[in-house]
């Protein structure tokens, strides 16, 4: 099924609201002291941020590293985010899977502060481009 880009929109704002939202998940279970759970959900964060945006160009991939790879090669390759902002998915994403399939893996304090840290920057760059993109409206894949 084809989407319009009405529905693209609303699809990508569906999404990023679920990445705001596990942002502050992982910033409660930072206080909480629960920092496996606090990388995961800022993993989450950022997974879904990036959906928000590759919706926005028609693409939907269905796993994890579908998202890594399709957002790496229609937003960080063509430099429209900075290299930096696909290091934060990467890195956010390798402590997830770290603190969730590693049975002995301990995620800190530091470390769980800084993945809530920098899911934050990333959403709030990506929230920037997917303004642009929805407002410019030529932005929105027609495929």
């Amino acid at each position: 099924m084809e989407l319009t880009r009405d529905e693209k929109a609303a699809l990508s704002d569906l999404r990023f609201q679920k990445s705001k939202e596990m942002l502050e998940d992982a910033l409660f279970n930072l206080k909480s002291k629960r920092f496996k759970t606090s990388a995961n959900r800022s993993y989450y964060s950022v997974y879904h941020a990036a959906r928000s945006l590759l919706i926005l160009k028609g693409i939907d991939p269905a796993k994890h590293d579908g998202v890594k790879t399709m957002f790496s090669l229609h937003f960080v390759k063509d430099k429209t985010v900075t290299l930096e902002t696909g290091k934060i998915y990467q890195e956010l994403m390798s402590l997830r899977n770290e603190a969730d399939y590693d049975d002995f893996a301990e995620v800190t304090e530091p470390e769980a502060k800084r993945a809530v840290e920098i899911a934050g920057e990333f959403i709030k760059n990506i929230d920037k481009l997917r303004q642009l993109l929805i407002k410019d409206r030529a932005g929105i894949s027609n495929k």
